[in-house]
């Protein structure tokens, strides 16, 4: 039976950084994964170059069960200190958009200085190597016994960072909400997010076509105090519809819920037809391919039976009311999302009010601690779940460093 202070379970954003952290603070870690690949999630992200943060992350852009319970960690540790230590190893980044953060030359950057600040907390990595069995021993000191491809090794204090559902091909699995449940701890139930929404392929069938369209788009759904607006680009799919705007929604979309989509945002788009009508000698169609892509216009006209070819000055004051209203305000009922292969973050997880926000530790189960995507805490688009990552990776951290400092100093 191999002895260390804190046994981490999952080699990916969290798991890597908690490791590091502690190790560098004094513990003996050992950092295990079932997976031969380090840090897969990192390495597809943000097109292959890591959306490794966003400069305005706050508790503001998160959802949980239990809202309040991340701020505390979001606090301690926040995007201008994960920029430091990107800084520190001179990794190159640039903003791309509303204070998302890339790496100029690949993920893979990322991936290495967190394998770097692991070798400086000495941190022994054990890779691919599976957990079969977790028990905890009681006693004077309780300790954590697990039993592993590389033999049985126990810990005081043992971290699960083992993510969430979503892209089961790189290795995605409910391993931490088993752990979770194993102990008597609560999870809220886990679905897809960030992803895709579908409809009905017979509802859908006049928007096919557009495949490939994007424009921006306001977007909601919910009503009174829960409604949630995102002004982001919106595309069409084959089977629904993607977009950042769209994977913004699906975290706050519930199943039954329609959402609602307006085409022109920031355009009185009524103001703007009248006004065409008395100016314009266009015909309808090339007027209001001026405002929205040319093929979204046509499908738009035809489903609103209007004739593409009417010259504007000859077109109804309703027409062009209800022809506004309807782009202004469209209502479409979602079948349902793409799922856990095109999600790009799981929602629900372990309960946090079985969590210390200052620790992340069990309430009810000393020493086990949960970080990271597997704690039902998620972040907008955007590189708010990588922020998130880091944050509670250095809460658990810390604290796990604090403890054994008291613990040494007594």
């Amino acid at each position: 039976m191999e002895h260390f202070d804190a046994i981490i379970v999952g080699a990916g954003a969290a798991g890597l950084f908690c490791a590091a952290r502690a190790g560098q603070q004094g513990l003996r870690v050992l950092l295990l994964d079932h997976s031969d690949r380090v840090a897969e999630k990192i390495r597809i992200s943000g097109g292959g170059r890591c959306n490794f943060t966003n400069r305005d992350a706050g508790p503001a852009n998160y959802l949980s069960d239990n809202p309040r319970f991340a701020r505390s960690a979001l606090s301690r540790y926040t995007p201008a200190d994960f920029i430091a230590l990107v800084q520190r190893h001179r990794i190159a980044f640039h903003e791309k958009h509303k204070g998302q953060l890339f790496c100029d030359r690949s993920a893979e950057d990322i991936i290495a200085m967190l394998l770097r600040e692991g070798e400086a907390g000495g941190v022994i990595r054990r890779q691919p190597c599976g957990v079969h069995g977790i028990r905890r021993t009681e006693g004077e000191t309780p300790r954590f016994e697990l039993d592993t491809d590389a033999g049985p090794v126990t810990a005081p204090r043992l971290v699960i960072a083992t993510g969430g559902l979503p892209v089961p091909a790189i290795g995605a699995t409910d391993f931490g909400l088993k752990v979770a449940q194993q102990f008597g701890l609560g999870v809220i139930a886990p679905r897809p997010a960030l992803v895709p929404l579908t409809f009905d392929a017979q509802a859908w069938a006049p928007f096919a076509a557009l495949s490939g369209i994007a424009l921006p788009a306001g977007i909601s759904c919910g009503t009174g105090k829960a409604r949630t607006t995102f002004l982001e680009d919106l595309l069409f799919t084959h089977r629904g519809l993607s977009g950042p705007g769209i994977l913004q929604i699906s975290s706050f979309w519930r199943p039954g819920q329609p959402i609602e989509i307006d085409l022109t945002p920031g355009l009185d788009l009524a103001a703007r037809l009248m006004q065409a009508k008395q100016g314009s000698r266009r015909q309808l169609g090339n007027e209001f391919a001026t405002l929205l892509p040319a093929r979204l216009a046509e499908a738009w006209l035809a489903g609103a039976g209007l004739d593409a070819a009417r010259p504007m000055p000859e077109c109804r004051d309703r027409d062009l009311q209800a022809l506004a209203q309807r782009a202004r305000a469209w209502s479409l009922q979602p079948a349902g999302d793409a799922g856990w292969k095109k999600a790009e973050v799981m929602a629900g997880g372990v309960d946090t009010r079985e969590l210390s926000s200052q620790s992340l530790e069990s309430r009810q189960v000393p020493g086990l601690h949960f970080i990271g995507e597997v704690v039902d805490v998620t972040g907008w688009l955007g590189g708010y779940n990588f922020q998130w990552a880091w944050a509670s990776a250095a809460a658990c951290a810390d604290a796990m460093a604090a403890t054994q400092a008291g613990a040494r100093a007594g």
